[in-house]
């Protein structure tokens, strides 16, 4: 699996940085994911293998500018590329409404569907053809919600103790279960295939946190992670010069939430834009890195524009 960031700046963009949006893709395959969709989203893909052609989907957090305003130029570039395939968006049911405005406002015409699914009536995992796709909401001034990407399609083998204790008997009917196919017996008893295939490795799974003051509402969503995705807009003495009330995260709360829940790989991206690179400046990145590190004892990571991390089949993230 693979993760690439387009944006990683909180509100508006830097010279290092542009604003949110993330990819995602199966490790060397075409099909691809995109996380968010903030101004300039299009002209970060072109430094990037990704093609808008072969996005399979958009998943939006939240209705924030530097979350979605990149969207319609997006989908605009895609139809004038020539796309025909149909895209799904997910996102909440007012993105819906802003992207009607903007077509009908500027004429934007589209020379392929799209499937809208809004988060708000996401109460069953999605089947992405990649991924089995699940929401939460979190705390935000406006509705947001975090995404957890579940790996579908791991190799399968047959469970052959087990199908011959069910009276299965070897030949034909082992390849058809094999394939996913449900069979019939002879005696008349169905065999349902999901039953007698044993997933020869566990499905890898990535939760990617839209903004969110109160990381614990990722608790469930991230059961079974191999990877955090999270905002990490201040560290806490900003935020004791801001006052508490600014419906983001601090680097401490993500990483404690992180290490509580055992998470072995963090990622943390949204970064306020008063925090420079240079680590002699004040604020500097490094602060938000070093109060992380103060709280969290797995894999840390913060991310740049254009990072490529690489999570493996055993679920170690590098970059």
């Amino acid at each position: 699996m693979e993760l690439f960031f387009l944006g990683t700046s909180a509100g508006v963009p830097t010279r290092a940085r542009n604003v949110a949006a993330l990819a995602i893709r199966k490790r060397n395959a075409k099909a691809w994911y995109l996380v968010d969709c903030g101004e300039g989203t299009q002209q970060q893909i072109l430094r990037t293998p990704l093609s808008l052609n072969r996005l399979e989907a958009i998943l939006i957090t939240h209705v924030h500018g530097d979350h979605c305003y990149g969207l319609p130029g997006l989908l605009s570039s895609a139809s004038m590329t020539g796309r025909e395939r149909p895209l799904t968006i997910v996102a909440p049911a007012r993105i819906r409404a802003f992207l009607e405005a903007i077509q009908a406002t500027t004429g934007l015409h589209l020379t392929f569907a799209i499937d809208f699914i809004a988060v708000e009536d996401l109460a069953e995992p999605l089947a992405l053809p990649d991924f089995a796709l699940e929401a939460a909401a979190l705390s935000h001034g406006v509705a947001s919600y975090g995404y957890a990407f579940t790996e579908r399609g791991v190799e399968r083998k047959l469970d052959i103790a087990g199908l011959e204790a069910a009276g299965v008997t070897r030949g034909p009917l082992w390849g058809r279960i094999a394939k996913g196919e449900d069979v019939t017996l002879d005696n008349g008893s169905l065999v349902i295939s999901d039953d007698f295939l044993l997933s020869q490795r566990r499905a890898r799974k990535l939760v990617v946190g839209g903004d969110n003051d109160t990381p614990a509402l990722l608790d469930e969503l991230c059961t079974g992670a191999d990877v955090l995705v999270h905002e990490a807009t201040y560290d806490r003495a900003v935020v004791e010069r801001l006052g508490t009330d600014n419906q983001h995260s601090t680097a401490a709360a993500v990483a404690s939430f992180a290490q509580h829940k055992g998470l072995a790989n963090l990622v943390l991206t949204h970064f306020s834009p008063r925090y420079q690179q240079d680590p002699g400046a004040t604020p500097s990145i490094d602060d938000i890195e070093y109060e992380a590190r103060s709280q969290y004892r797995g894999n840390l990571f913060l991310a740049n524009d254009f990072d490529l991390y690489r999570l493996s089949h055993d679920g170690v993230l590098t970059r």
